[in-house]
């Protein structure tokens, strides 16, 4: 039923890289693996594990580490970064969290020019969006880079970013956070503000 370069066997040594079986409505990724072009791999060096729902028939196949389990990021996966490096090509970061989850151990990230922005993929400017983390989140919590006593800047819209006190605008890609607490005068009165300056 499968081709003989897969080795889909229970208990089975893997390495990165290794195919495993065919995805198909029998066979799932499961931790451990991943899917590519109908196939699955696995992304771990440890032992092959199929699981198997009774109700459904579906077969989950995962690879289990040697060491610690830590969960690996996968492409659509909402991840929580340190930015590294910042070049004209592309972003590198270090990836801290996984969903609400923090990593055993870092990741390395990169982030392409491209997948930036889905609008205006070819103008867009990867230093104008992002800075290595020092003592912040980036576009989460960032500071004004003249700003006295390092006051936090305000989101005026997903772009810039502006200090409420001396009304510098920086751009930055700003992360759609909603806070438990918004200080609604400091937000009305920087954008009055910035509205009062046009």
């Amino acid at each position: 039923m499968m081709d003989k370069e897969y080795s889909c066997e229970y208990g089975k040594i893997c390495v990165p890289g290794m195919k495993l079986c065919e995805l198909n409505e029998k066979n799932v990724s499961g931790p451990g693996t991943y899917d590519l072009g109908g196939t699955i791999f696995a992304s771990l060096a440890g032992v092959l594990k199929l699981e198997k729902d009774e109700s459904t028939q579906v077969t989950t196949v995962s690879v289990e580490s040697f060491k610690t389990p830590s969960i690996l990021p996968k492409s659509g996966d909402i991840v929580t970064a340190r930015v590294t490096v910042v070049n004209p090509r592309m972003v590198q970061c270090q990836i801290l969290c996984v969903g609400p989850s923090v990593l055993a151990r870092q990741y390395k990230g990169i982030l392409k020019k491209e997948d930036i922005r889905v609008i205006d993929r070819d103008r867009i400017d990867p230093y104008k969006c992002f800075r290595p983390a020092e003592n912040e989140l980036g576009v989460v919590i960032a500071t004004a880079e003249g700003s006295p006593q390092g006051i936090s800047m305000v989101p005026i819209s997903w772009s810039e970013m502006q200090c409420p006190k001396t009304l510098v605008k920086e751009p930055r890609k700003v992360a759609r956070v909603v806070p438990d607490k918004v200080n609604l005068d400091l937000l009305n009165s920087t954008i009055k503000a910035s509205e009062n300056n046009k």
